[in-house]
């Protein structure tokens, strides 16, 4: 079979996507090694029957719902290429805002910064890749995504990002200017309007109890004990659940307390300073 002609095939079998053309030309580049601009305009390009069969495997992941990311095992998140697998969530462009906004509320050439959850490293080490003079740890309850994350760090070469295992604040022993976090934050009731694609990724970094906000409730509670005093606490959450975030942000006397829209106009993070005692 000619490239041309795989292309039309696979294209119709990923019609139900919103780019099936796009997907196909990009599963192509990645088999074959081609830019997607030299696919475009070539007729030249031959595959062998073993990048075939590959090829057939993958855009088949793809047609039941499978993730690019995790079928690529890439995604690029704060212009940074990072390895993801099925042990973490997919790093979203929207959580960037939440990086955006720890970077603003830093005023000091050096800080210490302590991400919740880390999974993949996304938000430790867009930080870290931002300012080589802050200090940043990343913890996760998940040994097999710790690995994914120390991975990514000596992939980039960033030594200033420290990853260790704790369930939350478990194993925290120390106080920072800041803590940050994209906890799970949907409700089991939630699942069902949810796109297919999600259910490859781990539950348990998406799933929260008590309507998705019984892991920002514990962060919120306890926090205040892990920030210098006028730290910043900076979460990501629900776009239903600005409200009740500020309230909880509220009820563990956070002041100065902030809401942001990602960019799809969506609320997205909440952040709140400790009092200053």
């Amino acid at each position: 079979m000619n490239i041309k002609n795989w292309l039309k095939k696979s294209i119709k079998i990923l019609s139900y996507l919103d780019n099936p053309k796009y997907e196909s030309e990009f599963l192509l580049s990645y088999v074959s090694g081609y830019p997607r601009s030299f696919i475009l305009t070539s007729d030249k390009i031959k595959l062998s029957q073993k990048q075939y069969k590959h090829l057939n495997s993958l855009i088949y992941r793809r047609s039941l719902g499978e993730p690019m990311a995790y079928i690529t095992k890439e995604k690029e998140f704060w212009s940074l290429s990072l390895y993801v697998s099925y042990d973490t969530l997919i790093p979203r462009p929207d959580t960037e805002v939440l990086v955006e906004q720890v970077i603003s509320r830093i005023t000091q050439k050096s800080a210490s910064i302590l991400d919740l959850g880390t999974g993949s490293g996304a938000i430790a080490l867009a930080l870290a890749s931002t300012c080589s003079s802050w200090n940043i740890i990343g913890i996760d309850k998940s040994n097999k995504a710790l690995e994914i994350a120390r991975m990514n760090a000596l992939k980039l070469n960033l030594r200033n990002v420290y990853f260790f295992f704790s369930d939350w604040f478990s194993h925290i022993n120390k106080k920072f200017n800041i803590i940050v976090s994209n906890p799970p934050y949907i409700s089991i009731k939630e699942l069902k309007f949810l796109k297919k694609d999600i259910f490859f990724e781990p539950f348990d970094a998406l799933i929260s109890k008590n309507n998705g906000l019984s892991d920002i409730e514990n962060i919120i509670k306890k926090a205040s004990n892990y920030l210098f005093s006028e730290g910043w606490l900076l979460i990501e959450h629900g776009w239903r659940q600005k409200l009740k975030v500020q309230s909880l942000f509220k009820k563990y006397n956070f002041f100065n307390i902030k809401s942001y829209k990602d960019y799809g106009g969506n609320d997205r993070v909440t952040i709140g300073q400790k009092y200053n005692k």
